[in-house]
């Protein structure tokens, strides 16, 4: 019997400015009340939310380790604020084509290979972390705009893994990482 279960894929960047980041979170909650975006770590997505048999984890965490184990490395670099529209405000992700090669080949691989369907924003795909949205109140938006902005948060890094991460009592965790080539 199937037991479906909710998974997205994503880069998570070093513990450091992860935290970095979830201290911002944890701010604008204080703040603002602002609080949807601490339902999962700090975070650029690489595949949307989708649905999974549990029973078949173990399959698919070996075929995303096979299909990163052929995979390089590459750069990453955080550095300024941008929104979509007036309801996410997000740190923005200044990438080479490396990473939108990798999105490109992942989706590729998970529509044949593990039969996903590519979602709108898997075509479009704009790199991004997001801090701020769903409970984003246009009055208060300008104001936590400001606020993230202030925070600089800034960083470069490479990135070596991609983590799957499973939704658990209503809060996204990371649940297997898939190392990159060296």
């Amino acid at each position: 019997m199937k037991n479906m279960q909710k998974y997205f894929l994503a880069i998570l960047p070093p513990q450091e400015f992860l935290e970095k980041v979830e201290e911002l979170k944890l701010h604008l909650r204080e703040k603002f009340n602002v609080k949807y975006a601490l339902k999962s770590p700090a975070h650029v997505t690489v595949k949307m939310p989708f649905s999974y048999d549990e029973h078949k984890e173990e399959k698919l965490a070996s075929m995303l380790q096979d299909f990163c184990s052929n995979k390089s490395t590459f750069g990453m670099r955080v550095k300024g604020v941008d929104t979509f529209g007036k309801r996410v405000i997000f740190l923005d992700i200044k990438a080479e084509q490396d990473l939108y090669t990798f999105q490109s080949d992942l989706k590729k691989f998970l529509k044949t290979q593990v039969h996903l369907p590519d979602e709108l924003s898997d075509r479009n795909y704009h790199p991004h972390m997001t801090v701020a949205f769903k409970d984003l109140k246009r009055q208060i938006f300008e104001a936590v705009f400001q606020e993230v902005k202030e925070a600089k948060l800034e960083s470069e890094f490479q990135i070596s893994e991609l983590t799957l991460l499973k939704r658990l009592n209503g809060k996204w965790s990371p649940h297997m990482n898939f190392l990159l080539k060296n």
